[in-house]
This record gives C-alpha cells, sequence and structure tokens, in this order.
C-alpha cells in the first residue's frame, strides 16, 4: 500500500521542506498535501515547486483539515511543527496515522505549552547533559503517544537555548524523513 502523507504545519516549515523534498520521487511514499495554520508565502512557493498542493488554514476550523485530508486520500498525518492540539475527532478519524515530531527526549520537556523556544529554554535552565528529538504517534494527550524514534545529542555545561535549538533542529533534519521512511514502509503500518 502506498503511503499518502499530509503534512500540518504551523511554523516556517524547515521539516516539511526536508520530507518534501525527501520523498520526491519515491514510488511508495507521497506527499500529497500541506496544512499550514497560518499564511507562509515562502511555503506556498516551496509547495508549488514541488508539485504538492498548499493550503492556507488560518481562521478554519479542524473539520477543514478533516475535508482536505480525506478528499486527498491521504492515510497518514505528519505533524512538522504543528502546534494546535489535534482534536480527538481526527484522532479517531486517523487511528495510530498521525505522526508528531517533538524538540526534547520525551516524556522529558513535553505537554501544553512545551514546544520550540519554550522547550529549549527549559532544556537549558535544567542545563541537562542531553536533549534531542521523539518521533511518536499522537494520541489524545500533549505528546504522550508512543514513541517510535528518538535522537540524542550531548550538550555542554552552559550552553544557551539557541545552541540547543540548532543541535536539535540538524537532529530534526538529518532523521525526521529517514524514520518516516523506516516506520512507514514496514508492511505492520500499512
Amino acid at each position: 500500500m502506498i503511503a499518502r502523507i499530509i503534512l500540518f504545519i504551523s511554523g516556517g516549515g524547515s521539516n516539511a521542506r526536508q520530507i518534501i523534498s525527501y520523498f520526491e520521487g519515491n514510488e511508495r511514499i507521497n506527499v500529497v498535501g500541506l496544512l499550514s495554520s497560518k499564511p507562509n508565502e515562502e511555503m506556498q512557493k516551496f509547495c508549488t515547486n514541488h508539485s504538492v498542493t498548499f493550503y492556507d488554514m488560518s481562521g478554519k476550523d479542524f473539520s477543514s483539515y478533516l475535508k482536505i485530508t480525506q478528499d486527498l486520500n491521504a492515510n497518514w498525518i505528519v505533524l512538522a511543527g504543528f502546534l494546535k492540539k489535534v482534536p480527538v475527532e481526527l484522532i479517531s478519524a486517523f487511528p495510530n496515522r498521525i505522526i508528531n515530531i517533538h524538540p526534547s527526549l520525551l516524556p522529558n520537556y513535553g505537554g501544553a505549552g512545551m514546544y520550540g523556544k519554550h522547550v529549549h529554554k527549559a532544556v537549558s535552565d535544567a542545563n541537562e547533559a542531553f536533549s534531542g528529538i521523539s518521533i511518536h504517534l499522537v494520541n489524545e494527550e500533549f505528546d504522550k503517544g508512543l514513541i517510535l524514534f528518538q535522537h540524542a545529542v550531548a550538550l555542554s555545561s552552559g550552553v544557551n537555548s539557541a545552541e540547543i535549538e540548532t543541535k536539535v533542529r540538524a537532529l530534526e533534519h538529518a532523521h525526521f524523513a529517514k524514520d518516516l521512511e523506516l516506520y512507514l514502509s514496514n508492511p505492520a503500518h500499512s
């Protein structure tokens, strides 16, 4: 079965760019669309150049997300920097078929309000020896779904949140698309 991914983003879309580029021309895994919770002209141009349909979802409710996802015949949702809480209706429509990336080693530094710079500041304030990324399935609770992959990076003492963000972003770009391919290529998940 072909994996048909739809990407949800809220930010600049650097992970989405990596994923779209990585799967371009892949016969088993296709990115069929990208839904952005806010306007993003750069991402819209990128999607156009890579033949991926872009949707500006500003002011739209989750029923619109579900309808577009179903209209595009997507069978996987990938949250690539999506900051809204996914409602139960969408999770029910795609059980164990929504994958998120989180910028910490869960269960540490997860939950409501823990995203982006907030996570990196908390890691820095705690003077952690490691940070990293967690790729996990989405369930009804923030960052509590089954962890599929984790990748860690060592941190030097006194490292600031901007340096942590740079290190974690490098892990995201190096691993997210490859881990998606590994997971989605497994016949047990098709």
